[in-house]
Parts: C-alpha cells; structure tokens; sequence
C-alpha cells in the first residue's frame, strides 16, 4: 500500500482508526485461546468495543488489582493489556505485556498479544518480528496469519499482506475475522466496493462479532449511505452510539472534501 494514496483520499483520523480497527480485528482471538483462561480473570459485563471511556477505566481499575496481585499470569495480563489498549493507553498496555511475554518467553499465545500491543503502540516492525517469531512453519496459525497480514497492511505492503490473510482462511475457510481484515486492506487502499464485498460476507458467517458488523457500517458509511450505516451500528451499539459514530463520519467525509476524493478514487479503481 502507498500510504500516501490512502490519506490523500481520508482525514489523517480516520486513516488513523481504520488501522486501529484493522489491527483490533486481526488481533483479538490472540488473547484469548482458552488453555490460558483462569477464573481469576474478572469477568466483563459486556465486549469491550462498546463500553464508553468510563466503562473501560472501571474494567482497567478492577483487572488492574488482579494483575498486580499476580504479574506472571498470562491469561490476566493479556486481558488487562486489551482493555488499557482499548482505553487509549498503548504505551501502558505494552509495557504490561512486556512483563508477560518475560515470564511466559516460549508461548505463541503470549507473543502474539505482546506483537499487538508493539502495533497499538506503534512498534510495528517489532510487533512482526513477535508473530513471526509465535508462528511455527508445520503447523501455522490461521489467527497469526491474519495478525501477520494486519502489520504487513499498515507497513505499506498490501500484496503480502492479502497473501495472509489467503492463507488463513485456507486453514479456516470463511472465517468472519480473516474475511473482514482482507476487506479492511482493500478500505486502506480506497477501493471501498471490493472492501464492502469481502465485509458483508464477513458479517453473514456464524461468529460474526460485533467489530466486524462496525467495519462494515464504517465502509457502508465511506460510501455516503449513512443511513445504512447506522441501521447496521445500531445492531450493536445503542442508537446514541451508532448516530454518535455516523455524526463523526459525516464530519470526517465534509473536511478537506474527503467524500468527492473518495468517489474519484473508488470510480478509478473500478476503471
């Protein structure tokens, strides 16, 4: 990808959170295989991506105190690394998980979720070399394929990183989280109707989740169908948060013009 192409046709901020959702996708089945979970991990009331600012300090607070009380547990670590993450403070998250991935240095789960906390906080060729070094040749992982494809978008190179992405759903077809991290690569390269293709399939898969529903309202909405868009946030988020998250893509669209680049782009693309 030229990185260039792509923020030439979107704001700087919303190139920003397409990466970040990219990444978020990729990711998030990294930390969460079940050989690590513990019952000491406090449990959430609700996914992390739809708690507000003060829900997440809360979730922070508390799986903060179980952290401290045991730093070596790598089931409570990760999770307290996702939920900081998820609250803006990248550089706190990663710190935890380097913690994590010093006392756990061979597991592929752990150096998985320490190459995602490398990317969030902007480590992103650190963070490849963390997935490449927890995925084994003989018996790859379908989730670190796709975490791999993840960096290698956000590094400029589109080509390998759909090669991935290709890869992981040879060893699990249809995947919903691969499907949507192929459609998010073509969103960073402004061809929003290939983008949109690869979502809705996504989001028609059992285990769909909801950040894969937002993506597809978020590549619905960069094609001015806003209304749309909403009726698909609002599947998941409360309607204040879905016409909340439309009312900032209209914003996003109307500065610098951004909407009309967006349609040169994808009509050249389509040529």
């Amino acid at each position: 990808m030229s990185a260039t192409h792509i923020r030439s046709n979107l704001p700087h901020r919303l190139f920003s959170a397409v990466c970040i959702v990219t990444l978020s996708v990729a990711l998030a089945g990294c930390a969460s295989k079940g050989r690590l979970t513990t019952g000491s991990i406090p449990s959430l009331n609700k996914p992390l991506e739809t708690m507000n600012a003060t829900e997440l300090h809360s979730a922070a607070e508390g799986i903060g105190r179980t952290y401290d009380r045991n730093p070596k547990d790598a089931a409570v670590g990760m999770r307290y690394a996702s939920v900081l993450t998820m609250g803006g403070r990248a550089e706190q998250a990663l710190a935890v998980m380097q913690q994590v991935a010093i006392h756990n240095p061979t597991d592929r789960t752990v150096l998985a979720a320490y190459g995602k906390a490398l990317a969030g906080a902007g480590h992103l060729d650190k963070a490849l070399d963390a997935i490449q070094r927890a995925q084994t040749p003989d018996r790859p992982d379908w989730q670190l394929l796709s975490a791999e494809g993840a960096i290698h978008d956000q590094l400029g190179d589109p080509a390998t990183a759909r090669a991935r992405y290709r890869k992981a759903l040879d060893i699990k077809p249809n995947e919903p989280s691969v499907l949507s991290n192929l459609g998010m690569s073509y969103v960073l390269q402004g061809d929003l109707r290939t983008a949109e293709t690869y979502l809705a399939s996504a989001v028609r898969q059992p285990g769909a989740d909801s950040r894969v529903r937002q993506n597809l309202a978020l590549v619905v909405g960069l094609q001015g169908r806003f209304k749309e868009a909403e009726a698909i946030a609002s599947s998941e988020l409360s309607a204040e948060q879905a016409s909340a998250n439309v009312t900032y893509l209209r914003a996003m669209l109307s500065q610098q013009n951004a909407w009309n680049k967006l349609k040169d782009s994808d009509k050249n693309n389509t040529n």
